[in-house]
């Protein structure tokens, strides 16, 4: 299925900024939304449709909802593995899915950027 243009320069944008995500910190779907002017959902999309090999070299696991929380509407197995990455890194992980002392771990995206994606050349 091919994609839009404006999309592969979405999708192209999300990865760059997961891969500068550094070990052991967590950011979540809505900051990078923030910092890239689109929506979380097309952040949460564009992780959620990697390739396999994608999968092995992007930190996707290092992505999570606005509470600092594992996503609840992930696939238990899926969710299960992301919590194990987390933990390799030395983040501290609750029952329910939330990150313990987020504020230490956070990862800040960056400020607003002012992307009219759809005109891009």
């Amino acid at each position: 299925m091919p994609h839009s243009p404006t999309f592969a320069r979405i999708r192209a944008e999300v990865l760059r900024l997961v891969a500068l995500i550094p070990e052991g910190k967590f950011t979540t779907y809505g900051s990078i939304a923030v910092h890239m002017n689109v929506v979380a959902r097309h952040v949460a999309t564009v992780l959620s449709r990697l390739t396999e090999e994608e999968s092995k070299t992007i930190p996707w696991h290092r992505v999570v909802s606005a509470d600092a929380r594992i996503s609840p509407n992930m696939d238990a197995k899926l969710a299960a593995k992301q919590k194990r990455l987390l933990k390799a890194e030395g983040l501290r992980i609750d029952r329910a899915g939330y990150i313990q002392g987020a504020d230490d771990h956070f990862h800040v995206v960056g400020v607003r950027r002012n992307i009219r994606w759809s005109e891009l050349k």
